[in-house]
């Protein structure tokens, strides 16, 4: 608090202690307030702490005293990702030449799943009023414009009028409740206690990270940073150290202003609060201690273990991993004939490769959090790189079970891999294992949410853990493969059928390919994707002249051209990527959200992506279909889609709100869900509709 507010406080207490001590003495019978205005969510008057001008006096102590309805909130200066700051003109006022409007700290408060702050139940904002003529009458005329909001939010417009006469009368309940908010009104400077040591400013305004040190411990401190208006933020990751004094926070950016003014930061702990204007760091400051955390027991630990157990295996039957099948299809083709040992190992080893896979998405993880970079499940599917390589390997192995080529090393090279690995070649079995492991991660399934959540938010052993029971999961079939390789010799034996499986399965390849490429337009753009193509069609004819001999040249090339015409009809059929369905889509505006709900509005918001093949099997089975799809386009409904197939931060923020970093995800408020009503990943149209009838309600409130 700067030296006039401490000195504004100390005339108050003082006015107080006055009023008290000369109540006989002075008039008391008219109260110094306006006349108020009421409705359900608020009622607010003008009030005084003189009850007139006194001979010579240059100045008033005043306030806009607030009583909010039960469930009824208003907003700080700053509001944060939604609202309005109140607002006062003194327009029509007297002998005034200027009103300075004090903020007494806020508290945070989520409304429909965003991070605001203000104020609850009732608050006054000190007003310190410099008078024209000293001494003489003074006529207040407050015009305020303000938001309160519940599960509906309505901004109030109205006027306050208060008239101060010539008197020498103190208003002592007046004072002391003016006088017990400027006491709330955050200090300034060193005086607070507390000062910013570094703030810094990710480049691509992601998040702020900064350190402040108080002279006392803190006990549960909170962060308000400010940097102009059309700039928010979410809620802060604080950590203590120094025996409490030190404290690192990390806040993710919401939205950001185009001009960004200086930083000031309102610090709050329990009773005291600080508001600091700092400059921004070139570096991000280092927490220089061990970050305290409320550590999960071994417990919770296992039960999160066995869920992500569980997602793992569910895995194996999900939409999106169905064509690894004849991959595992191949590999027992291929094993059949091999002796029990050979089949026990080599399907170990291919659980070995889902394992690996696994790891190194653990391992990514950490590095990726480390450098502060958004992670979650399934986002490699964002990269066109990764989307390039992935077509053209499947493309290669699907031309390879055609018959377009054989791929054989060199036999010097052979016979070095047979010595190294006694003659077993297990190379094949683990690049299996991970290539299925890594088509099973571009959606999720049920239970595989609240697991990554939970290792992505957590400790190195927290994602060491989890990702390692998703993969023991996903390699179950491996796994009992390997415990009972006798199940092998239950197939069909060698014969004709088995040249109409591998055509089978290359097209099944040919038909993850064509999946990938239709992606990749999406991510990378249509030019991108037609040179990836062309590309892959180079390598297949390369490797057919290579590979075959010159009679069987022909059919290489034939099963270049199925393959390319296999691609054109499964493109034609599928249409471009993000073409809008049949149900009228909005895009995704978190901002928009609690706008439409305040009106009585439903929103139904869906996170999806070209990637996500269980999001396109929710739509197809359920979203596009009546009476789901009828319902999301009644009157008063907005169906908001959020799509996910290229990076978007605003997009990732609103996941990480839910403690989500997969997809799918979809969420529905409304006037009795001001807050969302979170959706299983699997649709069902019952689920769909429940949710959208119980979002429509309207709470019984005060002020709806």
């Amino acid at each position: 608090m700067n030296k006039f507010s401490r000195l504004f406080v100390a005339k108050l207490i003082l006015l107080v202690c006055l009023g008290f001590l000369g109540a006989g003495l002075a008039s008391m019978s008219n109260a110094a307030e306006s006349g108020s205005f009421s409705n359900p969510a608020l009622e607010a008057r003008l009030i005084a702490a003189e009850n007139g001008v006194g001979p010579n006096a240059t100045s008033l102590s005043a306030g806009l005293h607030l009583e909010l309805g039960e469930g009824w909130k208003t907003y700080w200066r700053s509001p944060g990702e939604v609202g309005i700051p109140p607002s006062i003109d003194w327009a029509g006022s007297e002998n005034v030449e200027e009103v300075e409007l004090l903020w007494p700290a806020p508290e945070r408060f989520t409304a429909f799943g965003i991070e605001n702050f203000g104020y609850h139940d009732e608050v006054v904002f000190p007003l310190r009023i410099a008078l024209s003529d000293p001494g003489a009458p003074v006529r207040l005329n407050a015009n305020v414009t303000l938001l309160t909001c519940s599960t509906v939010c309505v901004p109030q417009e109205f006027t306050l009028t208060l008239s101060l006469p010539r008197a020498s009368g103190i208003d002592a309940d007046a004072a002391a409740l003016i006088s017990a908010y400027a006491e709330k009104v955050p200090e300034e400077g060193a005086e607070s206690g507390i000062s910013i040591q570094s703030a810094y400013l990710d480049p691509d305004m992601t998040a702020l990270t900064l350190v402040a040190h108080s002279e006392r411990p803190f006990a549960g401190p909170d962060v308000f940073p400010e940097l102009g208006a059309g700039t928010a933020f979410g809620k802060p990751d604080i950590r203590l150290g120094d025996g409490g004094r030190l404290l690192w926070a990390r806040l993710p950016v919401l939205s950001a202003a185009a001009d960004l003014p200086d930083l000031r930061i309102t610090v709050t702990d329990g009773d005291r609060a600080a508001s600091l204007f700092t400059e921004l760091a070139d570096a991000a400051p280092q927490p220089p201690f061990a970050l305290d955390r409320v550590l999960p027991g071994l417990a919770e630990l296992a039960w999160i273990a066995a869920i992500a157990f569980l997602g793992g295996l569910v895995l194996n039957v999900m939409p999106c991993v169905l064509p690894v099948l004849s991959i595992k299809l191949s590999s027992a083709m291929k094993s059949r004939d091999q002796g029990v040992g050979r089949i026990r190992k080599g399907f170990a080893v291919s659980a070995l490769g889902v394992l690996a896979f696994m790891w190194s998405l653990a391992a990514l993880t950490l590095a990726a959090r480390g450098l502060g970079m958004t992670v979650g499940w399934g986002l490699q599917f964002q990269n066109p790189v990764f989307l390039a390589v992935m077509f053209i390997v499947l493309a290669v192995f699907s031309a390879n079970l055609f018959g377009a080529f054989e791929i054989e090393l060199p036999s010097s090279l052979q016979t070095r891999l047979a010595r190294a690995g006694g003659g077993k070649g297990y190379s094949g079995d683990f690049a299996t294992g991970a290539f299925a492991a890594i088509l099973a991660t571009p959606c999720s399934a049920p239970f595989l949410g609240t697991a990554v959540a939970f290792a992505l938010a957590g400790r190195l052993l927290d994602i060491a853990v989890i990702f390692t029971a998703l993969g023991i999961g996903l390699a179950l079939p491996y796994l009992i493969v390997a415990a009972f390789p006798a199940a092998i010799s239950r197939l069909p034996k060698p014969g004709r059928w088995m040249l109409w499986l591998k055509i089978l399965l290359g097209l099944a390849l040919a038909g993850t390919a064509g999946w990938l490429f239709w992606v990749l337009i999406g991510v990378g753009g249509m030019t991108s994707a037609l040179a990836v193509l062309t590309a892959s069609a180079v390598l297949v004819v390369i490797l057919s002249f290579s590979r075959l001999a010159a009679g069987a040249r022909l059919s290489g090339a034939a099963a270049t051209g199925a393959l390319a015409i296999f691609l054109a009809g499964f493109l034609s059929a599928a249409g471009t990527p993000n073409a809008k369905p049949a149900t009228d889509w909005a895009a995704f505006d978190r901002r928009e959200i609690p706008k439409l709900v305040s009106r009585g509005e439903v929103v139904f918001v869906d996170v999806t992506a070209d990637w996500c093949l269980t999001c396109k099997a929710n739509k197809a089975l359920v979203l596009d279909r009546a009476p789901v799809r009828t319902a999301l386009r009644a009157p008063g409904v907005t169906a908001m889609q959020a799509d996910w197939t290229r990076p978007d931060e605003a997009i990732s923020r609103y996941l990480e709100t839910f403690d989500r970093y997969g997809i799918p995800f979809n969420a529905v408020y409304g006037p009795g869900a001001p807050e969302g009503i979170v959706l299983p990943e699997l649709l069902s149209s019952e689920a769909v509709l429940s949710a959208l009838e119980k979002a429509a309600e309207r709470a019984v409130a005060s002020g709806g």
